[in-house]
């Protein structure tokens, strides 16, 4: 193996560069709530903060509900089996974390979803994942059909007294013995191509996770002292993989989470301020708001230590421009997806960060860069369709067979379905989508290059590029493109404004072959302002 690269000649795979993290036997019965509870013992700390209601939770509190909970469902429900499917469907609450690991602490897999889906959306995720039972508020349970043990209202009476039932002692609680492989959760994703899927992930697969997260919070680069205590803000919810691991994440490192029951930038802003947030993860729409938004300056957000971006790739020019405005906040890349827990790949504090790269391998993953068209696999340098195996990838989709197969090889190689590429020093650098390059003539185009033109005009908020049938070229590039509250720019101007942009960009390199035909691009934009 390369130890630049960590890239073997003979397996054409990368490797982690950083050193293994030890995981527990497989065969020793463990749930990742028991594992997450182990090294939690913060007392009073607060753990949770609702900032729309101003509601808290200290982790004593939060221990103690989850033991009742646990207790009153095993009382309540006795017929509630060990890997039985609870049905999720709520606002993000102080609730939400004593729900999730008391059913995970029995065995109970925990299927939570978006409570803003359509009732279509929701049948869907249903017959997936087949739950018996529901968990939702008094504004979502109408979307939930009947199921065997019926919907339990987290805002109701009922409920609130699960959760504080007094003199049980630690024999009360049924001890439930949970192997790893068991599936802990499911969670709804597009997968990596077509409809939402129901993405299965086992303890183990959370376990790897978390132990993973534990290995960098304890070795923060040179440094013998503890890191200080995180204040994270949530901008991703709960029922999303990046909100969940987290969650799993917080309550095992003892730090504080805060949320908003509906997210709103200046609500955030307002937030950070009050609760002396330090870090938070973001999307790449939510740097650039970050960017452009004159509300940054009315808060003081000086508490803020680092951003952690995924979702997308982030542009150069806005990663560069937040830097220029916030200088004393870290931003980072990373990548990864539901199928994955999230971050595959990342950077840490004694790495220094690369410019558009979503940082190396985490400890115990592999990779793979393939040809899409020959199937062989890539050195560094060249691009192709990334593959992924480790510990940390799911168990398959559940009920479709048919699109686990198509992702999931027999040797447990995950196909992301994301075109990307390693440099000579181990580090990813995503270029597109595989399903989402642009045929234009012989050139495969990829709309985030576009995507990151359009969203440094300054009076551009957001913008999306898509293929559109060309008789003569087969494809070109159209855009969808949002403008700022204010703005008047018309689509002349936006086509002026890439046809420069790709002047310049063809002078400086000439490889880049597709900024030669940007001036053909179609930009469609509705005449309301600020939609597109």
């Amino acid at each position: 193996m390369d130890p630049k690269s960590g890239f073997c000649h003979r397996t054409r795979a990368y490797s982690s560069l950083r050193p293994p993290v030890p995981l527990p036997p497989l065969d020793h019965p463990l749930s990742i709530s028991g594992f997450c509870h182990c090294s939690s013992t913060a007392g009073a700390t607060t753990f949770v903060v609702n900032a729309t209601t101003g509601e808290t939770l200290s982790f004593s509190q939060f221990f103690s509900q989850v033991h009742s909970l646990a207790y009153s469902l095993q009382q309540r429900y006795p017929l509630l089996c060990q890997n039985d499917v609870a049905f999720i469907l709520s606002p993000p609450s102080i609730r939400i974390p004593v729900l999730y690991f008391a059913l995970l602490s029995l065995g109970i897999v925990v299927s939570p979803a978006n409570p803003l889906s359509s009732n279509s959306e929701i049948a869907h995720q249903i017959q997936l994942s087949k739950p018996v039972v529901a968990f939702a508020t008094s504004e979502t349970s109408h979307k939930i059909p009947s199921l065997k043990y019926g919907t339990i209202l987290l805002d109701s009476p009922e409920f609130i007294s699960f959760l504080t039932q007094s003199d049980i002692n630690d024999e009360a609680v049924k001890t439930v013995e949970v192997n790893q492989s068991d599936t802990a959760a499911i969670l709804y994703s597009s997968g990596t191509t077509g409809r939402v899927k129901g993405v299965m992930l086992t303890h183990r697969n959370l376990i790897a996770k978390m132990a993973v997260t534990q290995f960098f919070d304890t070795n923060q680069g040179e440094s013998n002292e503890d890191p200080p205590r995180s204040v994270t803000f949530f901008t991703v919810p709960l029922f999303h993989v990046f909100g969940f691991f987290m969650l799993l994440a917080a309550a095992m490192s003892a730090s504080s989470v805060v949320m908003l029951e509906r997210f709103d930038f200046e609500q955030m802003l307002r937030a950070v301020e009050k609760y002396k947030i330090t870090c938070m993860p973001v999307s790449p729409p939510l740097v650039l708001a970050f960017v452009k938004s004159e509300l940054t300056r009315k808060y003081d957000l000086s508490s803020l230590q680092g951003l952690g971006c995924g979702g997308a790739p982030l542009g150069e020019d806005i990663a560069q421009r937040f830097k220029e405005k916030f200088p004393n906040v870290g931003m980072v890349q990373g990548y990864g997806l539901t199928e994955t827990v999230g971050g595959a790949t990342n950077f840490r504090g004694w790495e220094e960060a690369q410019a558009g790269s979503v940082g190396r391998l985490v400890p115990n993953m592999e990779a793979k860069i393939v040809d899409p068209l020959t199937a062989d696999p890539l050195p560094p340098g060249e691009t192709g369709e990334l593959w992924l195996r480790g510990p940390i990838v799911m168990k398959g989709y559940v009920g479709d067979e048919k699109a686990t197969a198509e992702t999931l090889d027999s040797q447990g190689w995950l196909k992301t379905g994301d075109i990307c590429y390693f440099d000579s020093e181990g580090f990813l650098y995503i270029v597109d989508r595989l399903k989402e390059l642009i045929k234009y003539k012989a050139y495969q185009v990829p709309p985030a290059e576009l995507e990151h033109l359009l969203i440094s005009h300054p009076e551009i908020a957001d913008a999306a590029v898509i293929p559109y049938p060309d008789e003569e070229a087969g494809q070109i590039p159209m855009a969808y493109v949002v403008r700022i509250t204010g703005s008047s720019i018309s689509e002349t101007h936006v086509m002026d404004f890439i046809a420069k942009q790709a002047c310049c960009a063809v002078q400086e390199d000439s490889a880049s072959c597709f900024y030669k035909f940007d001036t053909e691009i179609s930009v469609r934009q509705d005449l309301e302002e600020g939609t597109g």
